[in-house]
């Protein structure tokens, strides 16, 4: 088979996936002779394209089910897509709306048609985007949160959990996104890392019957028509004269009372607080201890309503008119000042609008006693978290969890299951369909007589991650009849897929979804399963770009990952994510990485080309050969063992790099020039059989990376059939190295290096053979003498202590070494870089004196590492003597 010059990812990279996908090697099903291995995708919105952060993330996870795969196990990589109500929902809306059409000239059941539409048409886009990348999923498999059997699961959990007593319906503070129009949770509202520049506006709040007035400072001047009571704190000696008197609104002077309350801080703004009870969640709670009224002057829009008191305000929106009322109070002589400050302003994490806190009836799931078996799992390393640092970022937040809220007013979304049979706030029955809600129905009021036509189901939907929280087992179907225990709650018994594939092993995701997606799976896991839903969690960090700055499309800093994927193959794009990505810590992403993955394609390609190309001949092996091989081989060993290492501490960055050094520099850079024949004339058999064994065995490890070149390698090795492909062969197993063989080739490079060194700087011709002198015993270099003939091309290795007269000095592990010049010698610049080499090797030999000094890392250190340390201080003080003796000689 003829070998293009040069690799052509485009010509590959289809012809290889469909190939895979042909003969069904992405597939997986239960099988007892292997050990399983799954991971479930973190499913994408159904809105979604391919950005930088998938490609990090679905890399990761491809290059640890391929691994699997090729260890024997059963790797089954379940993927699927999220329904995301509120982001499809504001899709079809905006779609509707360029067709002329209003969502409210629409019934629920006609708009959903147009959503169902919607998905059927661009809901596949991504999953499609990912196969581009090498994804290795199921796709059979493939899920989405809105499919029949899966809204069936979500409707039995939330009837469960109500029928527990864990959901409940209840008057609270919310959420609002007035864009979305839905309530969101708390753990959707964002908050800008550097925080939000906001103003500080002070008030003048007229006292009654009384020429006197109070200073409120406030930040959110629109609310001021909701004000209910002003707060001081009752220790605050400036105004405890004024508790129990009376304060009039600006404007609307509606009379409020003046009210105690240890809330207010004592050092912040005045120290009088404006209580708006409808409209912030502390002045709320203030209000139920002080049994205040609750004034909304805020539409679910986020325009002003009737409420306000004020004509000219209503229906306008609370940005506007805080601009309004500011320049009403200035002209009233009642604004007092203003002062710029930087503060933590909630946004929606969907619509990146201000969030809208409101009192609203919505539907809660209680989280403190559902959390517990989550928060131990974690804590106790059941689950794994990498890195663990994000342990206590988990411990945190479950600590301090609130309660869930889960209804969100859409119509995209599993419908609420609660029917409504009166107008009474405990008038309605919960129940999987409308069939059983009439039966709960009548036995609830003792009308036998009631009908389907008489419940009335709850209009919202639950919250997208009210459902993506059961994915771990709705992918295999858990929530079925078969396997559900009505009775207790519980999953009494797996089907053949849950059995096998769950807890599934690895999770990878990214750390702003541990709590909005990562712990609420592992509470459903311990509710439903009484297991973790997952043994190991890898959080990602996030793809910014050079500047630090978070990759987005306002931004325009955020490549498209498609014409990266054209322009540098999809394994250049894959080996260049990962090479700056360690587990949770941000990758700050540059081109110059992606055109590194695909130099590195290229280097192999053409390693590749260069032993195709060698003719054999039947001569014996020669020593220097043998050597070379018998130093790769431990070499692989060695660094196989360290591979295996990474990949157990989820270090998958690492484990690229070891591959990168060892292939481009200890394969292609040492190995392939130790043995590479002269021009035109063959290499022997034994040799290029190894080399090829080799380049077998470093495919095979690079596999899980870089996918598409290594298959196409594997079919130019050697002729294989159409099922004999790289993706599915067996990966290769640790073996004990030689440490002997390892060290000697270090010698050898160290050496070599060195030469070379002199040889670039002294600008000697590369080809030009020369001697060297040796200041040691022959037999301690016979089994390195002819591979160093070679490698450094030396026509003649002299043992003597006698420096020739034209010589360049150097030191290699305390030895001396002469390597003669074919020309005079400037005795003064010689003696000018010994002194530099001298002056660094001085300057070294301090720090590791000063570290060994140091009784806390002496006593704390490893014994191996303090060792090492050891060593390096009397090598170097070895090479300080030898490069004194080699200046004396000069002078």
């Amino acid at each position: 088979m003829s070998l293009s010059p040069k690799y052509d990812p485009s010509k590959v990279e289809d012809k290889w996936y469909n190939h895979w996908m042909k003969n069904g090697f992405f597939a997986a099903k239960p099988n007892p002779k292997k050990d399983p291995y799954s991971i479930i995708i973190p499913p994408p919105n159904v809105t979604g394209v391919l950005h930088m952060g998938h490609m990090l993330n679905n890399t990761i996870q491809d290059v640890l089910i391929r691994k699997a795969r090729m260890e024997g196990k059963e790797a089954c990589w379940v993927p699927g897509t999220d329904h995301a109500s509120i982001a499809t929902e504001a899709k079809v809306v905006r779609m509707l709306r360029e067709q002329g059409t209003k969502k409210s000239d629409l019934t629920r059941e006609e708009f959903l048609e147009h959503a169902w539409e919607w998905k059927e048409k661009y809901g596949g886009i991504i999953l499609e985007q990912l196969k581009k990348l090498g994804a290795s999923c199921d796709w059979d498999r493939t899920a989405f949160t809105m499919d029949d059997g899966y809204y069936k699961a979500v409707i039995r959990v939330f009837v469960d959990l109500h029928k527990k007593g864990f959901i409940y319906r209840g008057l609270r503070m919310i959420n609002w996104d007035v864009e979305a129009r839905t309530a969101v949770s708390n753990e959707e509202v964002i908050y800008q890392e550097e925080g939000e520049v906001s103003k500080l506006y002070s008030i003048k709040y007229e006292l009654k019957d009384s020429d006197g007035f109070m200073v409120i400072a406030t930040q959110r001047p629109e609310t001021i028509m909701g004000d209910t009571a002003i707060a001081v704190n009752p220790k605050d000696e400036r105004y405890q004269h004024l508790i129990g008197k009376t304060a009039l609104v600006p404007f609307i002077n509606r009379e409020i009372p003046i009210i105690g309350d240890d809330y207010v801080a004592l050092d912040f703004g005045t120290g009088c607080l404006k209580v708006t009870p409808a409209h912030d969640q502390n002045d709320y709670e203030i209000g139920l201890r002080h049994n205040l009224e609750v004034i909304d002057t805020i539409n679910l829009d986020g325009t002003l309503n009737e409420k306000c008191e004020i004509p000219e305000y209503v229906g306008r929106d609370r940005f506007e008119i805080r601009d309004q009322i500011i320049r009403d109070l200035e002209e009233a002589g009642m604004l007092l000042g203003d002062e710029e400050f930087t503060t933590r302003i909630g946004r929606s994490e969907r619509t990146d609008t201000v969030v809208e806190p409101k009192l609203s009836l919505q539907w809660f799931i209680k989280m403190k006693e559902i959390s517990r078996r989550a928060h131990k799992a974690v804590m106790d390393d059941e689950v794994i978290l990498h890195p663990s640092k994000f342990k206590n970022t988990y411990n945190h937040w479950m600590e301090n969890v609130r309660d869930w809220c889960i209804s969100r007013q859409l119509w995209w979304g599993q419908r609420i299951p609660a029917y409504y049979f009166g107008e009474g706030d405990n008038d309605f029955v919960v129940a999987e369909s409308i069939g059983e809600a009439l039966e709960l129905a009548r036995q609830a009021t003792g009308n036998p007589n009631l009908s389907e036509t008489d419940l009335k189901q709850d209009e919202d939907v639950l919250d997208t991650w009210a459902s993506s929280w059961l994915f771990p087992i709705a992918v295999f179907n858990g929530f079925s009849n078969d396997n559900f225990d009505f009775e207790n709650g519980k999953i009494k018994k797996g089907n053949e897929d849950l059995d096998y594939f769950y807890p599934t092993d690895t999770l990878v995701t990214a750390p702003e979804i541990l709590f909005f997606w990562v712990a609420r799976m592992v509470i459903a896991g311990y509710e439903y399963m009484d297991k973790k839903p997952f043994k190991h969690v890898y959080l990602t960090g996030i793809v910014r770009d050079k500047k630090r700055r978070k990759m987005s499309k306002s931004l325009g800093n955020s490549p498209d990952p498609l014409e990266l994927i054209k322009q540098y193959g999809a394994d250049g794009v894959r080996s260049g994510m990962l090479f700056s990505s360690p587990a949770g810590n941000d990758l700050l992403f540059d081109v110059k990485l992606v055109e590194q993955g695909r130099n590195f394609a290229n280097k192999i390609w053409n390693a590749f080309r260069l032993v195709k190309g060698w003719q054999t001949t039947g001569e014996a092996q020669n020593s220097a050969n043998k050597m070379a091989v018998d130093w790769f081989e431990a070499h692989f060993d060695k660094a196989l063992a360290e591979l295996e290492h990474h990949f157990q501490k989820f270090r998958v960055s690492d484990a690229l790099m070891t591959l990168y050094k060892l292939i481009w520099n200890d394969f292609c850079s040492w190995y392939l020039e130790w043995i590479k024949p002269p021009y035109g004339e063959p290499i022997d058999q034994a040799t290029y059989d190894c080399t090829i064994k080799f380049f077998e065995k470093l495919i095979k490890v690079l596999h899980p990376f870089m996918p598409f070149l290594t298959e196409e390698l594997w079919h130019n090795l050697k002729d294989r059939s159409a099922e004999d492909c790289i993706i599915i062969a067996k990966w290769p197993a640790i073996e004990e190295y030689n440490q002997s063989v390892l060290e000697k080739g270090d010698l050898l490079f160290e050496i070599t290096t060195a030469i070379r060194n002199i040889r670039n700087s002294k600008q000697i011709s590369p080809k030009k053979e020369l001697l060297l002198v040796i200041n040691g015993k022959a037999e301690d270099y016979s089994d390195i003498e002819t591979s160093l003939k070679k490698v450094a091309m030396l026509n003649e290795i002299v043992y003597s202590d006698k420096k020739p007269e034209h010589s360049y000095n150097f030191v290699v592990k305390s030895t001396k070494y002469y390597l003669e010049s074919p020309e005079v010698i400037d005795t003064g610049a010689e003696k000018e870089n010994l002194t530099k080499e001298l002056d660094y090797a001085q300057g070294f030999l301090r720090s590791i004196e000063k570290k060994l000094g140091n009784e806390k890392f002496v006593n704390n250190a490893p014994e191996k590492v303090v060792a090492m340390e050891k060593k390096k201080k009397k090598d170097a003080e070895a090479k300080i003597k030898a490069l004194k003796e080699g200046l004396e000689k000069l002078k």
